[in-house]
């Protein structure tokens, strides 16, 4: 059987949302423990957070704490891609159950992280979301490309070539 790119991501997605919810916390727990630990390099930078969808890991308890000593960001919807906006509260639920900041004039050009979400992950070490693009977009628009850290609620990982 020959696996494609939107039958890998149907599965991890799958295999996403039927993770038991009882130890989801403890589960979110360990990754925000790595990612703080892998982050306390990055102290006095730019670091663009994703807010979690239900089903993905919340981080927000890293985003909250880095926020007091780097400059965090989150994705703000623009079409077909989004822009990086200052991460403040209130923040609003919007197109995909997303929960953004409000939207700001200022221009951010520059982030030297990257925290991305992620569905699964294939033999070249290349990101499979959701299929909308809008990171891959996002950060065709860059002209450095920042250290980029993959999320993922479960290993899901293949070796199959050319998905």
């Amino acid at each position: 059987m020959i696996l494609s790119k939107e039958l890998f991501r149907k599965t991890c997605l799958q295999k996403m949302k039927a993770l038991p919810k009882h130890n989801k916390i403890y589960r979110d727990s360990l990754v925000n423990k790595d990612l703080f630990q892998a982050l306390k390099k990055f102290k006095n930078k730019s670091i663009l957070f994703y807010y979690p969808l239900k089903f993905e890991v919340d981080i927000s308890k890293v985003l909250i704490t880095m926020r007091r000593k780097t400059n965090v960001y989150i994705p703000f919807m623009e079409g077909e891609s989004f822009k990086m906006v200052n991460y403040r509260l209130p923040l609003r639920k919007k197109k995909f159950d997303i929960f953004e900041a409000g939207n700001s004039i200022k221009k951010i050009n520059k982030i030297d992280v990257a925290i991305v979400p992620s569905l699964g992950v294939d033999i070249n070490l290349q990101r499979i979301g959701f299929g909308k693009g809008m990171y891959d977009r996002f950060f065709a628009k860059l002209k450095k490309k920042p250290y980029t850290i993959f999320i993922q609620a479960n290993k899901c990982y293949t070796q199959k070539k050319d998905l």
